[in-house]
């Protein structure tokens, strides 16, 4: 009788936790950037980032990772002769971090531990998280621009690679 009472206890454990576990991993893949627009709260004003490209990957181990490059990108000649001007164009127009995540079901939070922007390493960055078919839709809330402090809602458009 107590194998009987420890068995059904593991199960009720295991069916209870499955939802979680089950939804951590629902993100799992790599997608491709589509599209950006932020709305800037003060104004209302709404810009969509032209000529960008990036990928953000979701691992079932829980790591994530996404790298986002937006403009025209300055192209040294050499590596040897690529200017302090190149190297700070080309920091102010990416987008970079690595950490785990939580997804559960209706937002993701990336809990970042390597960034572009050491303001964001060790800090929790949450996303809430829609889908449109093979479309992932990622929404911050209202959080400073890095390139110029205001506070704007950014929405991306990811499609999965296959």
């Amino acid at each position: 009788m107590q194998t009987f009472k420890v068995a059904a206890m593991s199960m009720s454990i295991a069916v209870l936790a499955w939802p979680v576990l089950a939804g951590e991993t629902d993100l799992h893949g790599t997608y491709k950037l589509v599209s950006t627009t932020q709305r800037i709260v003060e104004t209302g004003q709404v810009e969509t980032y032209t000529n960008e490209s990036g990928y953000i990957s979701y691992g079932k181990e829980g790591r994530m990772f996404v790298f986002i490059v937006r403009g025209n990108r300055p192209k040294a000649e050499t590596i040897e002769k690529m200017t302090d001007q190149q190297r700070a164009d080309l920091f102010r127009s990416m987008a970079a971090y690595t950490g785990t995540y939580r997804f559960d079901g209706h937002s993701v939070q990336h809990h970042i531990d390597a960034s572009w922007n050491e303001l964001w390493t060790g800090t929790t960055q949450v996303r809430e998280v829609r889908r449109e078919g093979g479309k992932l839709i990622l929404t911050t809330p209202p959080i400073a621009r890095p390139q110029d402090g205001k506070k704007a809602v950014t929405t991306l458009v990811w499609e999965r690679v296959q």
